[in-house]
């Protein structure tokens, strides 16, 4: 038994469309991250970027669980001595760019590195439902069919229903 490696001439990528309404942000996140890389394929490369383009819409609309929103926060350091800035996700999500909440959570589950930045260009992520990727005719992914605790609103009503 020989070990399989993908050439890049063999690397077929697709354009995978994901609306992000109502979803968890890291299981969102986990399931973009692996698409990026390739590992549902069985081609799977270890050191080749033979993922799929993901198109993400809708991710103002992303939802975190518990006290998230209020308690987790994101640092950045402006550069000078002292300059460490922090914002919590709800000033994120109140933001202009509520987008990059998803794309922090995808960028630290994709490995550092030049692949990892390579597979990191291969992801878009739109705060609303436009996008202008029509033209690669993206094929839609059901995130919640794969897992009923991916949207949180249907978690919440069907728990609201059984207490009832």
């Amino acid at each position: 038994m020989k070990t399989y490696s993908a050439k890049p001439t063999e690397i077929e990528k697709k354009w995978i469309l994901i609306d992000a309404e109502g979803l968890v942000v890291g299981r969102l996140a986990s399931i973009i991250a692996m698409r990026l890389r390739g590992k549902h394929k069985s081609t799977y490369t270890p050191h080749m970027d033979c993922g799929d383009n993901v198109i993400v819409i809708n991710a103002a609309k992303v939802v975190l669980t518990g006290n998230k929103l209020k308690n987790k926060v994101y640092y950045h350091h402006t550069g000078y001595i002292g300059g460490i800035k922090e914002r919590t996700a709800e000033a994120i999500m109140r933001g202009k760019f509520p987008e990059r909440i998803l794309e922090k959570a995808v960028e630290r589950m994709v490995p550092r590195g030049p692949l990892g930045r390579r597979q990191m260009s291969n992801l878009r992520v739109y705060a609303g439902t436009e996008h202008p990727h029509e033209a690669q005719q993206p094929v839609t992914l059901d995130v919640v069919a794969m897992n009923p605790k991916n949207n949180q609103q249907k978690t919440l009503s069907a728990s609201k229903n059984k207490a009832a």
